[in-house]
């Protein structure tokens, strides 16, 4: 016990307080700005750069359901239109709201209107969730492992992953949903129990990211869902999926004493 106490005294508190009020270091991009002046006439450059088709031009806008934040558009453009800020609060629950133009509010929300009344009289305090990786590379994966690190913790907002999705409350699904995964995932989302919760985590799961036009892909069955919580990246950061699923359940502050 006096050890781990030296071990506490030299340290410190290493778990964040607050999840929605961190800077980011650089090199990561979040949320990008688009730039009020116009564009060089005939410009395309920041769109040709774009590996995923996620910007589009007159006027200048970009999907985050599409973007990997690679930050080609960026380098690429000569009037500086497209900026990466170190904002990770990018999840959000109407796709509508994950197109980033320059007239767009200065941060990604959620729409209250469409949050489920159930979702918060059910889960306010608690959120079990089952994760399938649909033919996803293991890059979101990695990154929603480690939302439980002792610096995120996500747990202590009572959010966890679970084995099975009988235990669970909701569905997290990364990948762009191959044809040897739709099967199972739509088992698997059966298998939980209603009202469940559906996030799409990363790009692939969004959008089919840079697989989207991968002939092994078959999404169809994303379409009969309704999706609870958009979460972007690629792969998106941890603190970006715990503060959009804190969002998505509460009101309640993002911090713990």
């Amino acid at each position: 016990m006096i050890d781990v106490a030296r071990i506490l005294l030299h340290q410190g508190r290493q778990t964040l307080p607050d999840v929605s009020a961190v800077t980011l270091p650089a090199p990561f991009r979040g949320r990008p700005e688009i730039a009020p002046h116009p564009c060089a006439d005939g410009c395309t450059q920041c769109a040709d750069a774009c590996p995923t088709a996620a910007i589009a031009l007159d006027p200048v806008r970009l999907d985050l359901a599409r973007c990997v934040f690679c930050g080609a558009c960026e380098a690429a453009c000569p009037e500086h239109k497209i900026h990466f800020t170190p904002d990770y609060r990018t999840a959000t629950n109407t796709r509508e709201r994950l197109v980033i133009a320059a007239t767009s509010p200065p941060e990604v929300t959620l729409d209250e209107a469409a949050v489920r009344e159930e979702i918060r009289d059910f889960f306010g305090a608690s959120l079990k969730l089952r994760q399938v990786s649909a033919g996803g590379c293991n890059g979101c994966e990695m990154e929603l492992g480690a939302c439980g690190n002792v610096n995120f913790d996500m747990g202590r907002f009572g959010v966890e992953f679970v084995a099975s999705p009988r235990h669970a409350d909701g569905l997290v699904i990364t990948g762009p949903v191959t044809r040897n995964m739709a099967e199972a995932l739509s088992i698997c989302h059966d298998a939980v129990p209603a009202p469940r919760v559906v996030i799409l985590t990363g790009a692939c799961a969004l959008s089919g990211g840079i697989f989207r036009e991968g002939p092994a892909n078959d999404r169809h069955i994303l379409d009969a869902w309704p999706v609870d919580l958009f979460v972007p990246g690629c792969p998106p950061h941890p603190l970006t999926f715990i503060n959009g699923v804190l969002t998505l359940i509460r009101h309640r502050t993002l911090s713990t004493p």
